[in-house]
């Protein structure tokens, strides 16, 4: 909307610039106090001159104070003219400035010289103003970047050195003590402690990290020292990247910025035209100068400077905002949608649960043992990733792996273990036998089973639990509480799907499911709503693509997260979904009363100029303090929207439910099913 805008051209990569003086202020020097806005100084002294002229003409030296006058038209239109011109006779194109520059040489032709510096100064107070307010929510978005410290510990050769975080390099070992900000990622080399991730993820509670785990830049080392391997560049971090990409993202239109585009564009020459209309006809049928007057007042009066600014404005302050919470809103687009959505599926694992499986129960038969059980399923699954066999090793003691193991696809595990032949795999594949009962009430529990045969008899079964959120309940009420329907989509096993979303609250569950499944599922679940889904990012990439919003949840430092999904929740806590969403409905309900205001502010001011209801400086008084007006209403956008608070408590007895099976799930790495 380039053509259609008044604001600062120099606003970086900004939307909103038009015919206004080039970049004064770069991206890198963005004024940090109002009184440096350039515009805002022209406006200062265009007013003091204004008031000291209209002062010495009261007194009766007139010809001194007319001379100030004009001084002050002069001085308020430096800030738009001299721009105006370069946009003429560079890139030849019309916009809000070229109204305003000939609206003013207009006034001072007809001798209106105290309207023209009228004009000159509110003009000149819109644009600083919002100037400002793009530069204040760039400020603070790339305020992030300050919690990385100015130095860092850094060993090197066995010393400890301090570094610039722009001198460290990958492989360098950091030290953080108690308090310190990490510099830049890196794994945690030696040492145990608790990280403060609030001012990155938004999340309050630290979390417990060791060796192995990752450190990302800016997070707080809240317990005992460490050291920390080193594996991005401070430029590469994921803080950095996070910034880099919200600034991209505010650039993004949406449908709403579109639409003022497609209305500001064609109305700047349809209102130079309108003028030109009011001009030639009045002079035919009246008194031409005032005719030519009332040309000069339409062509203020209709300048779709509000309108053109409204949208860019609120997307820049509230897609900030956001980043500030947590989660990044990749833009204008998908803000507007995220704010009209009526549905929410969400994946189970990882995303309503804590994707960290553990053994609950396990059963033997005849003279077996649990710790028999559990040794013969480990070696099964020695060599698997899968999360299912990550709970079953840590559950058991270390031993042997099993050998020629063979996945079965869509059952299990086969191999042979001290010259047994034994399987491991879901009930159906293996008969539970005397385990029927048990295998069914843990199912029902919302436990993932697998049973563990050694020559064709059943030693016994394993019961894994990926526990639910325990802030589940509490999100999916808040959800309900703004009007969104909620859906849970898996791939496990109906069973225990049906188990967690009654301890969720979710009415409608989809289990057993492929990837694919998820996607074209989606469009069923819409019901003429707006839907998102909310996954991992990673897993969840048809569906996440498919839906009218993808959420990734946990993509802290996951660049496939951030990439796939429209929206992204940096940290692990669920409530940052219903906090987002009622974030974006704020934000839109703000567009929608800005374009509406501008809108009914060129509706009103362009008869009432054309019959000549109002002059010259009334309609620029009315024109420029709507502007302010949209202005300060744009920025409430970046205000966090308040949730009710909800009363969860679990099911005493399961919800009535609504449920799809689809088909055999998609075999995983660990030879066991999604839904086993």
């Amino acid at each position: 909307m380039a053509d259609a805008c008044c604001g600062p051209q120099d606003t970086p990569k900004s939307s909103t610039a038009v015919d206004a003086p080039e970049a004064e202020t770069h991206e890198n020097h963005e004024p940090e106090r109002w009184w440096q806005i350039r515009e805002l100084q022209l406006a200062a002294v265009a007013a003091v001159l204004l008031a000291v002229g209209w002062w010495l003409s009261s007194t009766g030296a007139e010809r001194v104070g007319d001379g100030l006058v004009l001084a002050s038209a002069v001085v308020g239109a430096a800030s738009f003219v001299p721009g105006t011109l370069r946009n003429l006779l560079r890139r030849r194109r019309v916009g809000v400035g070229t109204l305003m520059t000939i609206a003013a040489i207009g006034a001072v032709a007809l001798g209106q010289v105290t309207e023209a510096a009228m004009l000159g100064v509110l003009f000149s107070i819109a644009e600083g103003l919002e100037h400002y307010a793009i530069a204040r929510t760039r400020r603070g978005l790339r305020a992030l970047l300050g919690l990385v410290p100015p130095t860092a510990s850094v060993l090197r050769d066995g010393v400890e050195v301090q570094l610039a975080p722009d001198d460290i390099v990958v492989g360098d070992r950091m030290v953080l003590r108690p308090g310190e900000r990490a510099a830049t990622d890196g794994v945690i080399w030696a040492g145990r402690t608790n990280l403060d991730l609030s001012a990155i993820t938004g999340e309050s509670m630290p979390v417990e990290a060791g060796a192995g785990d990752v450190v990302h830049a800016g997070a707080i080392n809240g317990g005992g020292a460490i050291e920390v391997e080193v594996t991005a560049r401070a430029s590469d971090s994921s803080l950095a990247r996070i910034v880099h990409i919200v600034e991209e993202a505010q650039d993004r239109k949406g449908g709403g910025q579109r639409l003022a585009d497609r209305i500001a564009r064609p109305l700047v020459p349809a209102i130079m035209v309108l003028a030109a209309l009011i001009a030639g006809i009045g002079a035919v049928v009246g008194d031409p100068l005032v005719w030519l007057e009332r040309a000069l007042v339409v062509l203020v009066a209709a300048s779709p400077c509000a309108l053109a600014i409204s949208i860019p404005l609120t997307v820049v302050a509230a897609v900030g905002a956001a980043s500030k919470q947590g989660a990044l809103v990749k833009g204008g687009a998908a803000l507007e949608e995220l704010g009209r959505i009526g549905t929410v599926a969400l994946d189970k694992t990882g995303t309503l649960t804590r994707n960290a499986p553990q053994v609950v129960e396990v059963l033997p038969t005849g003279d077996a043992t649990s710790t028999g059980v559990l040794a013969t399923a480990a070696a099964l699954e020695a060599r698997s990733e899968h999360p299912l066999a990550r709970a079953i090793l840590a559950a058991a003691d270390s031993g042997q792996p099993a050998i020629d193991v063979t996945a079965v696809p869509g059952h299990g595990l086969t191999g042979r273990v001290d010259g047994s032949s034994v399987r491991l795999g879901k009930p159906g594949w293996i008969d539970p036998g005397p385990l029927a009962h048990d295998v069914e009430r843990l199912q029902q529990a919302g436990a993932t089973v697998v049973l563990i045969e050694q020559d064709d008899v059943v030693l016994g079964a394993i019961a894994v639990r990926d526990e639910l959120r325990p802030e589940a309940p509490e999100v999916i009420g808040r959800l309900s509480g703004l009007g969104i329907s909620t859906a849970m989509v898996t791939g496990d096993n109906t069973r225990t799907a049906t188990a967690l979303a009654t301890q969720a609250g979710i009415g409608t569950v989809h289990a057993e499911l492929l990837p694919e499944d998820k996607a074209a599922l989606l469009s069923e679940l819409r019901n003429g709503r707006r839907i998102a889904m909310v996954g991992d990012g990673v897993n969840d990439a048809p569906a996440l693509a498919t839906a009218d919003v993808g959420i990734a949840m946990g993509a802290m430092g996951t660049d496939v997260a951030i990439e796939t999904a429209d929206v992204a929740l940096m940290g692990e806590d669920l409530r940052h979904l219903p906090q987002v969403l009622a974030h974006a409905r704020h934000a839109r309900r703000v567009m929608l009363q800005n374009v509406g205001l501008s809108l009914a502010i060129i509706g009103v001011l362009i008869p009432l100029a054309a019959f000549g209801v109002l002059g010259l400086a009334t309609v620029v008084f009315v024109h420029e303090a709507a502007e302010v007006l949209i202005i300060l209403n744009a920025i409430r956008a970046a205000r966090t929207t308040s949730l009710p608070e909800v009363t969860t408590a679990l099911p005493s007895t399961p919800q009535p439910l609504s449920l799809t099976v689809a088909g055999p799930s998609k075999q995983n790495g660990s030879g066991c099913c999604d839904a086993c």
